[in-house]
């Protein structure tokens, strides 16, 4: 029962951290107010424009075109359209288009396609619906697309009669689900399937622009941008892409009618490795080419081509096609194509009546937004609207007036529209980052008063004078009384509706309130504690006491000091490569500071300390080996080891990194069974042990052979033969299987203890007597604990005097609880090394080697510290373990930005796609935050690792008697001799890394408010909390369930001691 308390005591504190931060992220992480209102041919936007007189037309005299194909080329960067004829040796993705560099002219142009970041395809699709600016937010719902509800170019052509027919990518049908008269969707979330967007695109499409049945036509192909994410632009398949592209454009030109517009846009770029989310220039630069067999324009391209944002396409299609434009569009119409023929005049004219009717849409909708919300300051309103009222002023005198007008004051009232709509949409970009101060103030006062209670929980347990109703019954009470008054004030008040975040912050803060209360109240028996205490330091020399206070100082400096430089944006820029040397200033300081205080006196105890930081030295050097670049540093070049083997081109290379790679795998199963067979916990016939035998070595055969298909076979080969198919999906398949029977294994019977008896019975001291309630086994346990370890050493003698052995012997009891857990890290090692691509196995092989050689520091350093409690996990290992999980964050290839996340392991094992979203976002989520998981889940070895790895004479006393030796041999057993102090340990354990977790994840929350109207704050400190967010919630799970693990086996020893007492003779 203590057992179960402490683990809810440690997720009731995890909760409250998440509360807070699911609060904050309320405030600061809001989207963009979406009015309902919805614009209509017969009611114009201003008295200027009125219901056209044309057939088709709305709101201008008439419409130019009857129908309009739309062919969206995803990630069509702008440089993979544009045709050189001088460049003679062009790359993989240049010169691909020729049919555009053919058509280009005056019937049609190419122009520079400017995104909104984030480039994701969802927000871009969205923008190019909407003609509105998506928020930051919407990012993290790329692959969760809910319907659009704002008023959008697609539902403007369905009111007006007008069909739309869609081919391709299945967002549309998410964004857009009553919107097509007719569609053909093909899924679009599987990246490394480079054709059945395209062909199935391509089997529809001639005969749908044949059948004539339609006026919107849109087409969108996937293939450009999925042969990015998996090859990167600068390969031969993305030559093939683009060029299939071309062939499509050549006969799809040919089947177009006069009265029909051709647009071929790419909705974002990509970078360098064919990655896209984020605001480089590469990213938001895509290629807008418009075309008619009609002439468009009056004059010939320019030398270069024209910078068009792309929510400028909504109005300007919408007017060219007659229907009205959406309500909440802030897009600037393309002029050049409302130009009509004759003299310039007329042009002009044209012109401006689509910029009046634009601009009067626009100032409708700025009117409209100020009244909802308060995004936009009065004093920029004001000067917009004179800037508006004075350029329709002038238009309207300017119709007024008898004769022809100036072509030069037309030219002039041009210059005035444009400059109204460009800083209009100026003013809503910069003013659409909304936040909620009071919300963002709030959760970051709730997020320090969790990471006081997490340090004041900490304090409170390490002695066993505390009551769990105190520590966590009131406070949970106290949390429901809160949530429950604050509730029923709401219901009161009348509100429209319950916000459940507010209910539970409410709660949150009034757990809180609870258990400070009761530590206040409980304080008079701290105090005399802690004086009765004090005198025990008065014999300690000077030097001494120094480094006693310095001692939890120098990793409370390097944290604090870590968690100081968050509030810059160069620091989070470079933390990949400051956080390994925090790690190794921190072992250092530790290992100076013990000799200091002279405990490394000797060869004997100064040696394996220096090994341990040579390995962790040149682990930490070999990391830099793994290098994601971010966008900001464009000197930089990521590392090709980050790149899948597929991507070599020699074949010994890829073959040498194979071996190495599958060597790689081998070590991790050689070295958790030798480890196991060191400390006998493979000598038992259990289904556990039987599993760790066989299944891993069948494990690394499934994770060789999987390589082997997606590192040797070209795409080709596998669209041939069905059984490279199905290898693609049984192999990774078969790794999550096993790697889900283990870890079942391991929780149904986590003890691996080998119990041995002899015919002879030598029984030596009292008997044991069988207990009576679970008081009595825990004193028992402990007893036959020793005796087991006396019958061991009695049958070594007997052994080699020729005479019997004894009752009965245990192999593997004293590392029973590492055991389980390190079993369990390895097939989560096992799953996740097959969630990324080859060559990062070797960074995990790195991880392994740098977390245990800081497992033995850890143990050093407290074996040569004889005033230290086993029992009490010193801040330096927490926090050095906390550096070692950023710092792995980093050397899987990963960056707190979303062009770096992996979306290719959402297809491991699972070619064909997904039903669901849940669970590729578990799979890339494994992925991005593999460090946090492994780290987080080993934590209670901390705890457990000093007794596992305990010597005669250790903690810096030297053994006298042979008793004393045996008493320091009991390793993990120790742990069950106070059993209260064992569960108080791994409670302590868990709420110090939580805090260690909690105070880095403030850093960013106070960064993020504190920076909020930084130039840099969507692009470095909104996407660092992000990412520190979802990984301190990740953590607090596998923190969570490694230590419920271990209380797991804590239970299961237990059980198989009463077995064990049950069967002795009485």
């Amino acid at each position: 029962m203590r057992r179960a308390v402490a683990w809810l005591a440690l997720a009731w504190a995890a909760l409250l951290l998440a509360a807070a931060l699911a609060l904050f992220g309320s405030g600061f992480l809001l989207v963009r107010l979406e009015l309902p209102h919805r614009s209509a041919c017969a009611l114009p936007p201003g008295p200027g424009a009125a219901a056209g007189r044309g057939p088709g037309s709305c709101w201008l005299p008439r419409r130019r075109f009857a129908r309009a194909v739309l062919v969206l080329v995803d990630a069509l960067r702008f440089d993979f359209a544009r045709f050189e004829p001088a460049r003679r040796a062009p790359r993989a993705f240049q010169n691909r288009l020729p049919t555009l560099h053919r058509l280009a002219g005056r019937h049609g142009r190419l122009f520079r396609f400017r995104a909104d970041p984030p480039t994701t395809t969802m927000q871009r699709v969205k923008a190019l619906a909407t003609g509105g600016l998506p928020t930051f937010v919407d990012a993290g719902s790329n692959f969760a697309s809910h319907a659009v509800h704002e008023d959008n170019l697609l539902a403007q052509l369905a009111a007006n009669g007008r069909r739309v027919v869609f081919l391709g990518d299945d967002t549309w049908q998410g964004l857009f689900p009553r919107a097509f008269a007719r569609a053909h969707f093909f899924p679009s979330f599987n990246v490394k399937d480079l054709h059945t967007v395209d062909d199935g695109i391509l089997r529809h499409l001639l005969p749908t622009v044949d059948g004539g049945e339609w006026d919107l036509l849109i087409a969108h192909f996937l293939g450009v941008d999925h042969c990015g994410h998996k090859h990167g632009p600068d390969h031969p398949e993305m030559a093939k892409k683009l060029s299939q592209m071309d062939e499509m454009l050549k006969s799809l030109v040919d089947h177009l009618a006069n009265d029909t517009l051709l647009l071929v846009a790419g909705d974002h770029g990509m970078t360098g490795t064919g990655d896209h989310g984020g605001d480089s220039e590469d990213e938001v630069n895509a290629a807008l080419f418009v075309y008619s067999k009609v002439p468009l324009f009056h004059s010939d391209p320019p030398e270069e081509p024209e910078t068009v944002p792309q929510v400028n396409l909504v109005p300007t299609l919408a007017l060219l096609l007659g229907v009205p434009v959406p309500y909440c569009s802030i897009g600037e119409v393309m002029a050049d194509l409302f130009a009509l023929e004759g003299d310039a005049t007329t042009s002009v004219l044209a012109q401006l009546a689509a910029y009046g009717v634009n601009a009067k849409q626009v100032n409708r909708f700025l009117h409209s937004y100020s009244l909802a919300a308060q995004d936009i300051s009065s004093e920029k309103l004001h000067r917009l609207q004179d800037l508006f009222a004075a350029a329709v002023e002038e238009h309207e005198r300017l119709l007024a007036q008898e004769g022809p007008p100036e072509l030069s004051h037309l030219e002039h009232l041009k210059s005035q529209f444009r400059h109204y709509l460009q800083e209009a949409r100026a003013v809503c970009a910069e003013s659409w980052a909304r936040f909620h101060p009071a919300r963002m103030v709030a959760g970051c006062a709730l997020l320090i008063s969790s990471c006081l209670l997490c340090y004041v929980a900490s304090t409170v347990v390490s002695g066993l004078d505390y009551s769990y109703r105190h520590l966590l019954f009131y406070p949970v009470l106290w949390g429901l009384a809160g949530a429950a008054l604050f509730g029923l004030a709401c219901y009161l008040s009348g509100g429209a509706g319950m916000d459940l975040l507010l209910l539970a912050s409410c709660g949150a803060a009034a757990s809180q309130c609870g258990f400070f209360w009761h530590c206040w109240a409980r304080r008079p028996g701290r105090r005399s504690h802690a004086t009765s205490a004090r005198p025990l330091s008065g014999g300690i020399s000077l030097r001494q006491r120094l480094w006693t206070g310095l001692g939890p100082g120098i990793p409370w400096g390097i944290l604090l000091a870590r968690c100081g430089a968050m509030q810059s944006d160069s620091f989070v820029m470079a933390e990949a490569r400051v956080a390994p040397f925090l790690l190794i200033s921190l072992v250092l300081l530790m290992v100076l500071r013990l000799q200091w205080e002279g405990r490394l006196e000797g060869r004997l105890r100064s040696s394996p300390l220096l090994w341990l930081l040579g390995v962790i030295l040149v682990c930490t050097r070999l990391s830099e080996l793994f290098w994601q670049c971010r966008e900001e540093t464009p000197c930089c070049r990521s590392s090709p080891a980050l790149a899948p083997l597929s991507s070599l081109q020699d074949p010994r290379a890829k073959n040498f990194y194979y071996v190495v790679c599958l060597a790689v795998v081998v070590c991790l199963v050689w070295g958790t069974r030798c480890w196991l067979r060191h400390y006998g916990n493979l000598n038992s016939p259990s289904a556990l042990v039987l599993f760790v035998r066989w299944g891993f070595p069948l494990l690394a055969v499934c994770i060789g052979a999987y390589w082997a298909i997606t590192s040797g076979a070209e795409e080709a080969l596998v669209q041939r033969y069905e059984w490279l198919q199905l290898a693609l999906v049984a192999f990774p398949r078969g790794v999550f299987s096993l790697v889900l029977t283990g870890l079942l294994l391991v929780l149904w019977n986590p003890v691996t203890v080998f119990v041995k008896d002899s015919h002879e019975q030598v029984r030596t001291g009292a008997p044991i007597v069988s207990p009576s309630s679970q008081a009595e086994l825990l004193h028992v346990i402990p007893q036959l604990y020793r005796r087991m370890q006396e019958s061991l050493k009695s049958r070594l003698d007997e052994a080699r005097g020729g005479g019997s052995g004894a009752t009965v012997a245990a192999y593997g009891l004293g590392s029973v609880y590492s055991a389980a857990l390190l079993i369990s890290l390895t097939l989560l090692g096992f799953l996740l090394v097959t969630l990324h691509s080859e060559r990062l196995s070797l960074a995990f092989l790195l991880l392994f080697l740098e977390a245990f050689a800081l497992l033995w520091v850890h143990t050093c350093v407290l074996t040569l510290s004889p005033q230290a409690d086993p029992f009490t996990v010193p801040w330096s290992a927490l926090v050095a373990w906390a550096l070692a999980a950023a710092q792995f964050f980093y050397v899987t290839g990963h960056q707190p930005v979303f062009p770096a996340i992996h979306w290719r392991a959402a297809f491991v094992g699972f070619q064909e796609g997904h039903e669901t979203h849940l669970l590729p976002a578990l799979l890339v989520g494994a992925n991005t935050f593999a460090s946090h998981i492994l780290f987080s889940a080993a934590c209670p070895l901390l705890l457990l690792w000093p007794f596992v790895c305990e010597v005669p004479g250790s903690r810096g006393r030297k053994p006298k008697l042979e008793a004393h030796d045996k008493e320091e041999q009991m390793m993990e057993m120790r742990l069950r001799e106070a059993p209260e102090k064992f569960s108080s340990a791994l409670l302590q354990l868990g709420l110090k890394y939580l805090l260690v977790l909690g105070l880095q994840i403030l850093a960013c929350v106070l960064a993020a408010m504190i920076l909020r109207r930084h130039l840099m704050v969507w692009k470095v400190f909104a996407p660092k909390f992000l990412f520190e967010a979802l990984g301190f919630v990740v953590s607090a799970v596998f923190l969570l369930l490694g230590i419920g693990l271990v209380m797991r086996v804590d239970c299961a020893v237990s059980l198989w001691f009463k077995q064990v007492i049950l069967a002795q003779p009485r």
